[in-house]
């Protein structure tokens, strides 16, 4: 499975280089009110390689935000660029005004205005903050630019245990709209799902040149120091607007003990890790291969455009080893229970499918059901009941599916049922069936769409209300 599968500004003198790990991982920590400032920024991310966009606080990414479960807190956010801006809290159970998508309601930050969102933070665990504006065509805006950041909440009890913790974002660069690769048919073997025809459809997809981890392209930032024998928490985000990402560490396992900040119910070693679009993966890894590795994507292409960062044991040096891993059959299954889960209350039925583009337009359209954002009826629900979706999809490519303001438990993938998986995104393979169940229980316009920006303005957003 390769990777598509698993598939203005201020004046010169206000934008800042910025190129260091350690800047952007520096937290504003435990604190009750935190400041976010929307600015163009300059990011260094090889030397000579300098890519003009947007971020927060100066620095890409933006700044670690720690905040304490069930704490109330206040984000004051000033925007400095000529745009309309919000920023989204993304896996949290918040109210839709403070949520951060205009589609439930919530404001836009003016521009060179500035807005306050007050939330209690909860669930505890790995979860982020970017922008959830509009791109279009228009590949230097929203996601496909700097504005992303990691937000964690600190559990009352922390399960785990680990010598050394390091927060990494991947992020793609230097976007440009290609001519779609469809995916051969046989990387699913769910029969029940209607399979694509081919090369009927055409449209675009998005092309990076360049790929780094924390801002920086591999062997040109800070490495991970490690010592043997240490225990080491990585909590990975993929902040890519569009680029789901396979990442291996020659030599290491991965034993994965959260998606999405919350625990998986059955822990396990791989090694490699697949990370969908808005997805996040806890994993800690047991230094016991002494020498300086490159922690990388498994894509050879994308590897050499940097998307990688080098790991370097205590008294070793020299340039990082890489070393392709064996074939890993990864699913969400592995993490979960074998188990089906019971039947709830109600089924939503939503079959995904592209069109081709509307003419005078290059992107292809999106719809489910036959209806595209914002021209689809919502999906009502009520306070309290237990719901499944079903998402159908009869693309080419895999899509990253988010629920706003609520988790859900992963049901089905393909032909395999499961139980106990709790996450707030999920990558519904191409040509099959996954289903998800969520309970209504965070009232108010709550938003669902695939988290690949062009997709999602493209149509593939649907909004569910509580009657």
């Amino acid at each position: 499975m390769n990777r598509r599968q698993f598939v203005a500004g201020a004046a010169a003198a206000a934008i800042t280089v910025r190129n260091s790990l350690s800047e952007a991982a520096k937290p504003l920590e435990h604190e009750s009110q935190f400041k976010l400032s929307i600015e163009p920024v300059s990011l260094e991310i090889a030397p000579g390689v300098v890519i003009s966009t947007v971020g927060y606080n100066g620095m890409i990414p933006g700044p670690l935000l720690r905040m304490r479960e069930a704490q109330p807190v206040t984000v004051e956010v000033t925007n400095k660029t000529n745009a309309a801006e919000l920023v989204h809290w993304h896996g949290l159970a918040i109210d839709p005004i403070n949520d951060g998508a205009m589609e439930e309601g919530s404001p836009m930050i003016p521009a060179h205005g500035h807005l306050r969102y007050s939330f209690t933070p909860k669930p505890s665990g790995s979860r982020w903050y970017h922008t959830h504006a509009t791109a279009g065509a228009d590949l230097t805006k929203s996601t496909y630019g700097g504005q992303f950041g990691f937000l964690y909440v600190e559990p009352k009890v922390d399960p785990h245990h680990y010598d050394s913790e390091y927060f990494l974002q991947i992020h793609h660069w230097g976007p440009s709209l290609v001519p779609m690769m469809l995916m051969p048919q046989s990387d699913s073997d769910d029969d029940s799902a209607p399979k694509p025809k081919g090369m009927e459809v055409t449209g675009c997809d998005v092309a990076y040149k360049h790929g780094t981890i924390n801002g920086r392209k591999l062997g040109h930032g800070e490495p991970l120091r490690v010592a043997q024998n240490q225990r080491v928490m990585l909590r990975i985000l993929n902040a890519s607007a569009t680029q789901n990402v396979i990442l291996a560490l020659p030599g290491h396992k991965f034993r994965v003990v959260a998606m999405d900040g919350n625990p998986v119910p059955n822990p396990a070693d791989v090694e490699s890790l697949q990370v969908a679009v808005a997805e996040r993966m806890d994993v800690i890894v047991e230094m016991n291969s002494p020498g300086v590795w490159a922690l990388a994507s498994v894509d050879d292409e994308e590897r050499k455009n940097g998307l990688g960062i080098v790991v370097e044991y205590a008294g070793q040096s020299g340039p990082p080893v890489w070393k392709t891993p064996a074939a890993n059959n990864w699913d969400y299954s592995i993490f979960a229970n074998a188990a089906t889960a019971p039947d709830a209350e109600k089924r939503f039925s939503i079959l995904i499918k592209m069109t081709p583009p509307p003419a005078g337009s290059k992107l292809a359209q999106w719809s489910m059901n036959g209806e595209s954002w914002p021209n689809i009826e919502p999906l009502s629900v009520e306070k309290g009941k237990r719901y499944r979706l079903s998402f159908v999809n009869s693309s080419t490519c895999a899509h990253p599916m988010h629920l706003h303001r609520h988790s859900f438990e992963v049901t089905r993938i393909g032909r395999k049922h499961m139980t106990g998986l709790m996450k707030d995104v999920i990558n519904v393979p191409a040509g099959s069936i996954a289903e998800v169940d969520f309970t209504a229980d965070n009232p108010g316009d709550t938003l669902m769409h695939c988290h690949q920006q062009l997709h999602m303005d493209c149509g593939f957003m649907q909004l569910i209300k509580y009657v």
